[in-house]
């Protein structure tokens, strides 16, 4: 992919991983749209990108867990800036625990982390079909090729999301629509830290710092924008996700008797 003059939409863009990646496509030379739900610091980031090249970020307010705001963002999108070249569905939430987790937590967690690409997928595609090109990239998580350790919730929906990311890829690859998988392990964001934001599940965060190193958003972006650039499938920032991913595939056995000792490494149990 080529970023120069390309129009770039990336959701969950008020912080974390979204505001990097909007910054670091900014800086290939893409103009940006910035989505996010209200009370974000999203327009700021905005602000700071169009000091720097005017007219080049636009936001978009809207909250991805609907089909109808997918709709309205892809079409604000275009009115904003015309054909889009490249879609990043980043926005994500971390809710829940084991199955005590409540029927609130699953359905957000599926319509956000699952939902909302397909959403969005539904309104790009015939017009990137026509055109014979179009680049759907979706953050995922180390937990959708692996496990979470305590949240089901999430566990279960960023293996769907890597589920649906393949299966766009493999049903549109040949007719020009490229597909990437972010799968991150531990990245400094608000919904690694917990509770900054309500809802996150703050044992999440411990299980993720146990497991390695933690990387700063932009770093994770500059992988990102690399592997766009080469059009790679799935985008491991840590390097040691695809090693864990061989082990799963060839030792099955031993991969889940090595989670059992993480859990009990950060929950004694």
């Amino acid at each position: 992919m080529k970023f120069v003059g390309a129009v770039t939409v990336v959701t969950g863009a008020g912080g974390g991983i979204g505001s990097a990646l909007g910054e670091r496509f900014h800086d290939a030379g893409a103009t940006v749209i910035l989505s996010d739900r209200a009370g974000t610091d999203v327009q700021q980031v905005a602000d700071r990108l169009n000091a720097r090249r005017a007219n080049s970020a636009h936001v978009v307010i809207a909250d991805v867990s609907r089909e109808s705001e997918n709709e309205r963002l892809v079409r604000e999108a275009r009115q904003f800036a015309g054909p889009i070249d490249l879609f990043f569905a980043n926005a994500g939430v971390g809710m829940g625990a084991d199955l005590s987790s409540t029927e609130v937590d699953w359905n957000t967690s599926f319509d956000v982390n699952v939902h909302a690409h397909r959403w969005a997928a539904k309104y790009l595609l015939p017009e990137w079909l026509v055109a014979g090109r179009g680049y759907f990239a979706s953050t995922a998580s180390a937990a959708g090729v692996l496990a979470q350790i305590g949240s089901a919730p999430y566990s279960v929906t960023k293996h769907a999301a890597v589920a649906f990311a393949e299966w766009l890829s493999i049903t549109y690859g040949s007719r020009g629509i490229n597909v990437s998988c972010l799968c991150p392990q531990g990245v400094n964001t608000a919904m690694l830290r917990g509770g900054d934001r309500p809802g996150i599940d703050t044992n999440a965060g411990n299980v993720v710092r146990a497991a390695g190193v933690v990387l700063e958003p932009s770093a994770v972006a500059d992988i990102v924008h690399d592997a766009l650039v080469a059009e790679q499938f799935f985008i491991y920032p840590h390097a040691e996700v695809a090693e864990y991913v061989k082990v799963k595939a060839n030792e099955h056995e031993r991969w889940l008797g090595g989670m059992r000792k993480l859990q009990r490494r950060v929950f004694g149990v």
